[in-house]
Formats: C-alpha cells, sequence, structure tokens
C-alpha cells in the first residue's frame, strides 16, 4: 500500500507527545509529519540548545525485542553515513517504549510537494533535482547501503536550495518487521516506487534504489506515477509486466536521450540497469550536458544509454500491420501466449526473441503454355484414342477440382490471434480485425492476469478458425482476494472460525503476555484485520497469556527510597507508611506486603518505613516510692533498675533517676532509680 505522508500543522497541542522531554534531552515541540510507521516532530535538544526532527514510531512497535533490535541497528548504520546530501542520523532511543530517531532538522518541503507545485518539470530542472539524490545513494551504495524506500516523500528540498534525502535503513528495519513478497500473499510498501525484483522475492540490491530514481525522473517530467492502477497490487504487477512509457508519450518534444536515461534506470531486468547510483548519476550529468548545449537530437548518446531490450516510442505502436512484412524488429512485443503455455506466473522473466526474417512468400509459377499441335496431312485418318487417356484426363480434372477447393478452404480458415493478458478493448479490436465476433464469458478470478484482461478465449489462441465465426474471451476479474477478519475481543477459536469462513488458512499460532488483553483472548493477527490476501493464504494468530508475571524482590532492611524505586521499576505501585523500631534503623523497610511471589504490572506494595526506636519522656519519679515509681516507669514501657545511694537508710524513696525526669528515652531502655 502507498505510504501516504500526512502533513499536519504546526503546533497542534492535543498530541500527548508535545511538550514531552524524550530521554531527558529532546522537548517535542510540534508535529510535522505523520505516515505509515512512524510521526515526524520537531524538537530541541536542551542539551546543544539546537532544533532537531524526531522520528517517532507508532506505538506498538516498541513491544518487539526484535524490532527494537533490528531498529538500533539500523539506525547506527544510517548514523556513520556522513554525506551533504544526507539527513544526518544524530541519536536514537528508547523512552518508555517510545521508540525514537533524532535526525537533522531541514526546514522546507519535500519533492512531493515541488511535483505537486510544477510538475511536469522542466528537463532541466528535474535532473537538477535528482542529481544530490543520486550522490546521497551513491554515497550509500559505495558504504554498502542500500535506502530500499527512494520516494519524493524522503527526498527534502531546504529553503536555502539544499537537497537531502531522508530515511536511510529504516525501511530495512521496518520491512523486516511487516513486509512480504508477492509470493507470500501480501504487499506492503511504497508500491509505485517499487522495483519487479522487491515485487518478485523481496531481494534489494544497489539497481533496486537506481529504478526507483528512474521512477522519480519519470514523475518529476510528466506529473505523473508510470504505473498506475485500482488497487497496490494491480500496480505492483505491472512493474513486473510492463515498461516504463517513455516520458515523451506524455510529454511530446522530450529529446529521445531523455527516454533512453529513463527507459535505463527503470530497466524491468535489473542486470540492463547502472550498476549502482554513481553510474547513473554519471549518465545523468551526460544528458544534462546535451540540454545545456541545446542538442536536440543525439544518436549516439541514445544509443549508449538505451537498454540493449528497451523499447523506443517508435516500437511502442501495437499495430503489427505497420511493421515492414519481411522483418520482425529485434524488440518483438511481448509473448503472452508462450507465457500462458509454460504455465509461467506473474514473477516471470521476459524472454528475448531472437530476430527472425521472414522470407517473402515465392511468385507463383509462370503457366505453362500448351504446344500448338501440327495440323495433321490431308486424308491423314488419326487411330482411335486408347481407354487410357480417357483415365488420364479424368484424373487431372479431379485433381485441379481438389486444389480448388482445398484452396478456397485455406483462404477461408485463419489462426486465431492471441489476445491473452491484453485489456478488453485492445483484445476485441484485435479480434474483430482479424475478421472475428467477439462474444464474453463469464469472468474469472487470475493471479496472473490484471483485472479486465483476457485469461483465454474459446477457441483457443492458435486454431485454425473460420473467418466470421465467433470467439468467446473469458477476462479476468484480477486475484482472487479475501479480507483478513477483525479479531478484537475473540477467542482463539472464534478467529479460527472466522479466517476459514473468509477462504484463508490458520498459519502459526503463538503466545505472548499483554498488559490489557485477557488471557486467551486474540492480540492480533499477521497480516493484519483489513489485509488482503489470496485465497487459502496463511494468517498468523497472537494469543494473550495475559499479564506478565513479576517476580517480587523482598526489600525488607533497604533503604525505603532505594526500595521503592526498585519496585517501581519493575512496574509496580508503591505504598509507604512509618512505624516505631527498636530494632531496625530510620529510614530502613521493616516490613513489606507481599514479601516474595510473583505480581503483575501496577499491582500494589506495600513498605512500613522505621521512624527509629519510639522516644518517651522520662517522668518526674523524685520523691515517691520505689514501688510506685517503678510501676510508673514500667506502664511507660521502660525496665527499671534499683540503685541504694551511699545515705541508704532503707527508707525506699527515690531521691533522683538516671535518664533524669524531663529526657527523652527510647521505650523499652532502662531506667535506674537511686533511694535512699
Amino acid at each position: 500500500m502507498e505510504d501516504v505522508v500526512e502533513r499536519t500543522d504546526v503546533g497542534r497541542s492535543d498530541d500527548p507527545l508535545i511538550g514531552r522531554v524524550l530521554d531527558g534531552r529532546y522537548r517535542v515541540d510540534a508535529k510535522i509529519a505523520r505516515g505509515g510507521m512512524a510521526t515526524v516532530y520537531s524538537a530541541h535538544d536542551v542539551r546543544l540548545d539546537r532544533t532537531v526532527a524526531v522520528k517517532v514510531m507508532h506505538p506498538g512497535m516498541g513491544d518487539d525485542p526484535e524490532f527494537v533490535a533490528r531498529f538500533e541497528r539500523e539506525a547506527r548504520s544510517a548514523a556513520r553515513l556522513s554525506h551533504h546530501n544526507v539527513v544526518a542520523v544524530f541519536d536514537q532511543g528508547d523512552d518508555d517504549g517510545t521508540l525514537f530517531l533524532v535526525m537533522e532538522y531541514v526546514p522546507g518541503l519535500t519533492l512531493r510537494d515541488e511535483i505537486r507545485n510544477d510538475a511536469p518539470m522542466d528537463p532541466v530542472k528535474a535532473l537538477g533535482l535528482i542529481e544530490p539524490v543520486l550522490a546521497a545513494l551513491a554515497a550509500a551504495h559505495g558504504a554498502g547501503m542500500i535506502h530500499r524506500d527512494v520516494k519524493p516523500e524522503n527526498v527534502l528540498l531546504a529553503g536555502d536550495g539544499r537537497v537531502k534525502v531522508a530515511d536511510f535503513g529504516l525501511a530495512r528495519a521496518v520491512n523486516a518487521e511487516t513486509q512480504h513478497t508477492a509470493t507470500g500473499g501480501v504487499l506492503i510498501g511504497t508500491v509505485s516506487y517499487l522495483s519487479p525484483e522487491l515485487v518478485v522475492d523481496g531481494k534489494a540490491d544497489a539497481r533496486s534504489d537506481v529504478y526507483a530514481a528512474g521512477v522519480l525522473i519519470y514523475e518529476m517530467l510528466t506529473g505523473q506515477k508510470p504505473h498506475q492502477a485500482e488497487s497496490p497490487i494491480q500496480v505492483a504487477y505491472k512493474h513486473v509486466h510492463e515498461d516504463v512509457p517513455a516520458p515523451s508519450l506524455r510529454v511530446p518534444g522530450l529529446p529521445a536521450y531523455v527516454d533512453a536515461l529513463v527507459a535505463r534506470a527503470t530497466a524491468r531486468d535489473r542486470d540492463l540497469r547502472p550498476s549502482d547510483a554513481r553510474v547513473l548519476l554519471h549518465q545523468v550529468r551526460r544528458v544534462r550536458q546535451a540540454l545545456d548545449h541545446g542538442i536536440v537530437d543525439d544518436p549516439e548518446l541514445v544509443a549508449d544509454l538505451m537498454p540493449s531490450r528497451a523499447r523506443t516510442p517508435e516500437t511502442e505502436s501495437t499495430d503489427d500491420l505497420a511493421l515492414p512484412r519481411e522483418v520482425v524488429p529485434l524488440e518483438a512485443p511481448y509473448d503472452y501466449e508462450r507465457d500462458a503455455d509454460a504455465g509461467l506466473d506473474f514473477t516471470a522473466q521476459i524472454p528475448q526473441d531472437e530476430p527472425v526474417r521472414r522470407q517473402p512468400p515465392p511468385p507463383p509459377p509462370a503457366p505453362r503454355k500448351q504446344p500448338v499441335a501440327a495440323e495433321p496431312p490431308r486424308g491423314y485418318d488419326p487411330p482411335r484414342r486408347s481407354r487410357r487417356g480417357l483415365y488420364l484426363l479424368i484424373g487431372l480434372l479431379l485433381t485441379a477440382l481438389v486444389v480448388g477447393i482445398g484452396a478456397w478452404q485455406l483462404g477461408r480458415y485463419t489462426t486465431l490471434p492471441s489476445v491473452i493478458k491484453l485489456e478488453k478493448s485492445v483484445a476485441a479490436a484485435k479480434l474483430t480485425k482479424a475478421g472475428f465476433k467477439v462474444t464474453y464469458g463469464d469472468p474469472v478470478y487470475s493471479d496472473t492476469v490484471l483485472d479486465g484482461s483476457v485469461v483465454r478465449t474459446d477457441p483457443e489462441q492458435g486454431a485454425r478458425v473460420a473467418k466470421g465465426s465467433e470467439v468467446t474471451v473469458i477476462l479476468s476479474q484480477g486475484p482472487d482476494l479475501h479480507s483478513v477478519p477483525s479479531t478484537k475481543g475473540k477467542t482463539l477459536d472464534q478467529v479460527q472460525t472466522l479466517i476459514k469462513d473468509a477462504n484463508l488458512t490458520v498459519g502459526t499460532i503463538t503466545q505472548k503476555y499483554h498488559e490489557t488483553v485477557p488471557e486467551g483472548r486474540v492480540i492480533g493477527t499477521t497480516p493484519a484485520a483489513g489485509e488482503m490476501l489470496k485465497r487459502d493464504a496463511a494468517v498468523d494468530i497472537v494469543v494473550s497469556k495475559g499479564a506478565k508475571p513479576i517476580a517480587i524482590p523482598d526489600q525488607t532492611g533497604k533503604p525505603a527510597k532505594a526500595a521503592e524505586k526498585a519496585l517501581k521499576k519493575l512496574g509496580f505501585k508503591v505504598t509507604l507508611s512509618e512505624d516505631f523500631s527498636d530494632t531496625v534503623k530510620a529510614g530502613r523497610v521493616i516490613s513489606q506486603t507481599p514479601t516474595s511471589g510473583t505480581g503483575f504490572k501496577n499491582d500494589t506494595i506495600r513498605l512500613v518505613v522505621s521512624k527509629g526506636p519510639e522516644l518517651v519522656q522520662i517522668p518526674n519519679v523524685r520523691g515517691a516510692r520505689t514501688d510506685d515509681a517503678a510501676e510508673t516507669l514500667t506502664e511507660l514501657g521502660f525496665k527499671v533498675a534499683v540503685n541504694r545511694t551511699a545515705l541508704y537508710a532503707g527508707l525506699n524513696i527515690v531521691v533522683d533517676c538516671d535518664p533524669n525526669q524531663g529526657e527523652l528515652a527510647p521505650r523499652g531502655s532502662t531506667v535506674t532509680l537511686n533511694i535512699v
């Protein structure tokens, strides 16, 4: 599907990320744009006091550890790529599940905006814009990196004239997470710029970026994408089956060498393309030099640029009668009949025919002149003809009759031409021109023939059919696609039934912890609900194991602040209370509830923190009898010791105590009574 970027109003404050400081360093200020996988914000680096761009991946993408590791790895690779036409990558991070990338901030427009405002462009301007793009790609290719997602939205045009390419490496991280090839049942990506090999098997190299750059040139020159259709999969088929048209077909007057440049860059066979962006950049500069010198036609440059099997606008004609009768051109029209007979699918490589020289039919033999018999002499009586001569005459007459009937029959019958994979109106015109009446049967699904094009005919192509007879044409309805059902809130059994009812098959079933989806319920599917898949394509299911259990560590005896921080980091909520303790130091944990076992995120752990021993004021017991004083102190929690002074006379009266009255002493400590 097309990766549409939504430009947003700067300054909107309804986004919860705006105002937040990521990783304690990047204050998010305003939303710039939103794409299929991430949202881009302008932000302020509070540490270096500069404006940066922060690309934040959409929620949930940071939940997959494999994706996070891949994202970090690709970000590090992109950060190592240093070039003045590449948007610099400064940092990457994960702030409590918010996965983000910090990049150079480039104020201005994107190439998409420029195409929308100014295309079709003058070829000099178009090539001037593509040169810095190719310079950036050449630097990446030289470093062993492939962009994989070259498109107008990733080309930034700064207000001061600088051109920079963004998102190096990110397409690989995201595609590894989400994209399947055409053979895998689902196709996700920026389809308008996908090279044929990416559609067929997902394998990219530098020439895949070259193809996308060629599409950019075409789009700047014409203001339109080369392949357009009602659905992304039809666009993908066109990348595989159809050449990018010559730009001059839409914008007459473009030099042939500009057409050749686009044809070379967008050749469906990647072996015919420039080997990398550096080679294409050299070719672009040659073309631009020719334009700068006002050269209208340069056959040598055209021949040098044109891929060996690429078509020129002159050979695009579908009227095969316009071709010379004696010779078939080197670039023969695509033989759909041959592919259909060979059982090839839409990813098959198109073989090239060798030139075939047709010999003109031999001239008819000159009629023989019958010899003139000499007149017999008078009086001559010829002998009677034999019966054998009569038989010979009859045989000659019969032979002439058979030859005449055969010639008439040969002229009456003709070979049914191939119209397989041709669009309906084109096929009908071809059959009508050949002298047939066209009718249509019920359409059928096809994975290899585009919607509205011919799947087969009755009689079959190549059959000898009487002229004027009826030919039934069977058209394609396109692929037999089925929508992945919604799984929200459903059990595994329910989802399996829905998938089978949708004419799809159940793929791998895996289990995963989830904080909000109850145990036994389905978290989601791959591909996701709403994706269109071929009949019987596999759908993988992820089932919730409930919230992930967390081991509860015992924090008894530890400092309260450290204990609270450790528990909160694990996802628990913590409540604190205080109590006196004679055995635990003040500020440390006396007890914890629960003390062990497992819990879940947001469970509450209760900690009781020591205030130290309780201090009690010593009462005034001077002058009291020993027993009364001891009872008073015991009731307050003290232990009592009695000391008879040197003046002891048996009165058992308290004269003083240690600690002294009015002082504070820990409950449970000993108070000594001095008596006389």
